[in-house]
C-alpha cells in the first residue's frame, strides 16, 4: 500500500515575540501528538480557531501507537480525517490467543456487518500524525507552531491562563480563555502548576521492537503465553504498513534496559520469534515499563488535560491514545458552546464528571491484564495457569483469559447532562450515556449524520407516522440548534436502537445518546431534555 509523504514541518517565527506584550487567544492546545491534533481537528470541525503549540521539530519517532479503534476512527472521520487513515492503515479484526504452539482460541472483534469503520486499524503513530496534519491544513483554522516550547504557566483560574513560550527566535507569551494540555505523560503543564499523576507503577519491563520483513504476516492480533520462542514468558505480533511488524517481548522485572536494547541481543531474540530463514531489519527498539496513573481531576480552572497528560496506562488493549481522542471529543463540543454563548460555562464541570470514570475503566482494564500476564505469588500464577489449560476446550475459560481487553468507547452512564431512560425500551438499544451504534441507511450511514451539533434522531412507519409533531418550534428555535434525522424504523438501525414507530433519540454533538423516548416526546420532554444535556439540570432547576 502506498503511503503519502509526511507534511513539511515549518518553523515560523511568532509576530508576539519580541513585542513585550502577550498574544491573545480563545483556545490554545499544548502538544501535538496524536491527542493535540485530534483536539485541533474536532474544534475546527466546529468552526473554533486554535493555537497548536509544539516543542519539537518534527512528528513522532518510532512507531509507537499503532493500534486505533473503531470509535476512534468514527470520531476522526467527522473531521474527513479517518479515510485518509484507512487508506494507508492495515485492517484487523481477528485476534489469536496462543499458549506455546497451540492455539487456545481467536476471536472477531466486530462479528457483524453493517458498520463502516472497522474493529482496528493500525498505523504508526508518525502516519497518523501526518494525516492530522494535512486535514488541519485543509481546514485552515488551526495555527500549528513547531519549535514553539512551553516553558511555564500561570492559571487565572476564572480568566484562563498565561503561558510562557520560547522559541528559537526569543520567548512570548499567550493569553488563553482556555488551555488543553495534551503534552503527554512527563507534561510541563502538569509540572508547572505542581499536579501529578497517581497510582499504581509495574515493575515488569518489555521490548518493544518494529521489524521490516518480507514474510507474509497475518493482519491479524497475535498474543502468545510462554511461546518456545520465548520461553515463560509473553509475545505479542501485529503487523503493520510498510511491511513492518510490531513485536512486543515481556523480559521480566530484573531486565537492563540499556543491555536489552543492543540491537545485536534484539536480533538474537527476534530471529527466534520469525524463524532462522527470515530476513529482517530492525526498525525500531525501545524498552519499558509502565504505570496505570491519573490525575485526581482533568480540569484546573481554564486548564483541561488529556490523553497522556491526564491519565497513563499500560499499552495492552490500545487504550492510551484511543482514550486520550475520546478525550476531546468529549470537550470540544462543550468548549465550542460556551465559546458562542449557546451553553452556560457550567457545561464545563462535565469534563471531569464523564472523563474521569472512562480514565478509571480503562486503568481497571489494563491493570487486570496485566496482572494475569505476569502474575505477583504463587496463587495468581496457579490460576492462569488452569484458565489456560481449560481456555482450548471450555468457552467459558476463554472469557478469564487476559491478553488485553482492547479499547471500548466508555458510556456516561452516570452523567448529569442524561436525562432519565425511557422504560418502554426494556434496557434494549443505546440507552442515555451510551456511544450511537452505526447502521446502513438509504442515504449513507447513520453516524454520517450525527455529530457537531444535537440531533433528534426520529423513527417513523413507512407513511410518516412518527415524526415530531408539536415539536416545531423548540426544533426551529432551539439554542443550540437541534436538526432532525428521520429514518424508517424498519431495517438495521431499527434493530439496533430498539426503535419502532414514533420512537426518538437526542443525540449529542459528539454522538452520545443524551435522551430517548420509545413512543416519542412533546416540546416541553425536548426543551427539558436540551437544558440538561447543556447544563447537567433542567430549565428552571
Amino acid at each position: 500500500m502506498s503511503i503519502a509523504p509526511a507534511p513539511r514541518i515549518v518553523y515560523r517565527r511568532p509576530a508576539a515575540v519580541g513585542s513585550g506584550r502577550p498574544e491573545r487567544c480563545a483556545i490554545v492546545i499544548v502538544g501535538a501528538g496524536p491527542v493535540g491534533l485530534a483536539a485541533a481537528l474536532e474544534l475546527a470541525r466546529l468552526g473554533v480557531r486554535t493555537v497548536l503549540l509544539e516543542k519539537g521539530d518534527r512528528l513522532a519517532t518510532g512507531s509507537r501507537s499503532i493500534c486505533w479503534s473503531k470509535r476512534t476512527l468514527e470520531i476522526l472521520d467527522r473531521s474527513g480525517t479517518a479515510g485518509s487513515m484507512l487508506g494507508h492503515g492495515v485492517v484487523w479484526q481477528t485476534g489469536r490467543v496462543y499458549r506455546g504452539k497451540r492455539q487456545l482460541y481467536a476471536f472477531n472483534l466486530l462479528p457483524e456487518t453493517g458498520h463502516r469503520m472497522p474493529a482496528f486499524i493500525n498505523l504508526q503513530q508518525y502516519h497518523a500524525e501526518a494525516c492530522m496534519i494535512r486535514r488541519l491544513q485543509e481546514l485552515g483554522l488551526a495555527d500549528i507552531r513547531w519549535c514553539n516550547e512551553v516553558t511555564g504557566v500561570c492559571n487565572r483560574e476564572a480568566d484562563g491562563a498565561l503561558v510562557q513560550v520560547r522559541t528559537p527566535d526569543g520567548e512570548y507569551g499567550i493569553e488563553a480563555r482556555y488551555l488543553l494540555a495534551c503534552d503527554g505523560v512527563h507534561s510541563t503543564l502538569r509540572r508547572a502548576l505542581g499536579l501529578e499523576l497517581v497510582g499504581r507503577s509495574f515493575e515488569e519491563r518489555f521490548l518493544i521492537t518494529d521489524i521490516r520483513v518480507e514474510a507474509g504476516f497475518p493482519f491479524e492480533r497475535r498474543f502468545y503465553f510462554e511461546p518456545a520462542f520465548h520461553s515463560g514468558q509473553s509475545a505479542l505480533l501485529h503487523r503493520q504498513p510498510d511491511n513492518l511488524v510490531r513485536i512486543d517481548l515481556q523480559l521480566g522485572p530484573d531486565a537492563d534496559p540499556e543491555r536489552e536494547s543492543e540491537p545485536g541481543r534484539v536480533t538474537e531474540r527476534i530471529r527466534r520469534v520469525v524463524g532462522p530463514g527470515t530476513r529482517f531489519e530492525l526498525e525500531w527498539i525501545s524498552v519499558y515499563s509502565f504505570s496505570c496513573r491519573r490525575m485526581e481531576r482533568f480540569r484546573h480552572g481554564r486548564v483541561f488535560f488529556a490523553g497522556d497528560a491526564a491519565h497513563v496506562v499500560s499499552p495492552f488493549g490500545a487504550r492510551g491514545g484511543n482514550g486520550g481522542i475520546q478525550d476531546v471529543d468529549n470537550l470540544a463540543w462543550k468548549l465550542a458552546l460556551v465559546e458562542a454563548g449557546a451553553a452556560p460555562a457550567s457545561l464545563l464541570d462535565s469534563y471531569d464528571d464523564e472523563r474521569v470514570p472512562a480514565a478509571d475503566e480503562n486503568i481497571l482494564n489494563a491493570a487486570r491484564s496485566t496482572d494475569f500476564m505476569t502474575p505477583k505469588n504463587q496463587a495468581s500464577a496457579d490460576l492462569r495457569d488452569a484458565v489456560l489449560s481449560l481456555a482450548g476446550s471450555e468457552p467459558f475459560a476463554r472469557a478469564l483469559v487476559n491478553s488485553g481487553r482492547l479499547s471500548l468507547p466508555h458510556s456516561y452512564a452516570t452523567s448529569a447532562l442524561n436525562s432519565p431512560d425511557d422504560p418502554g425500551f426494556g434496557g434494549l438499544g443505546p440507552a442515555p450515556g451510551a456511544p450511537a451504534i452505526d447502521a446502513p441507511l438509504e442515504s449513507g450511514w447513520l453516524l454520517e449524520h450525527l455529530g457537531g451539533r444535537f440531533v433528534l434522531l426520529c423513527f417513523t412507519d413507512v407513511d410518516g407516522t412518527g415524526k415530531p409533531n408539536g415539536c416545531e418550534e423548540i426544533l426551529a428555535n432551539a439554542k443550540p440548534r437541534i436538526d432532525v434525522l428521520v429514518t424508517e424504523a424498519t431495517g438495521l438501525a431499527a434493530r439496533r436502537w430498539a426503535a419502532v414507530p414514533g420512537s426518538m433519540y437526542l443525540l449529542r454533538p459528539d454522538q452520545h445518546v443524551a435522551a430517548r423516548w420509545r413512543e416519542g416526546c412533546d416540546a416541553t420532554a425536548l426543551t427539558r431534555a436540551l437544558a440538561r444535556a447543556c447544563a447537567g439540570r433542567e430549565t428552571g432547576q
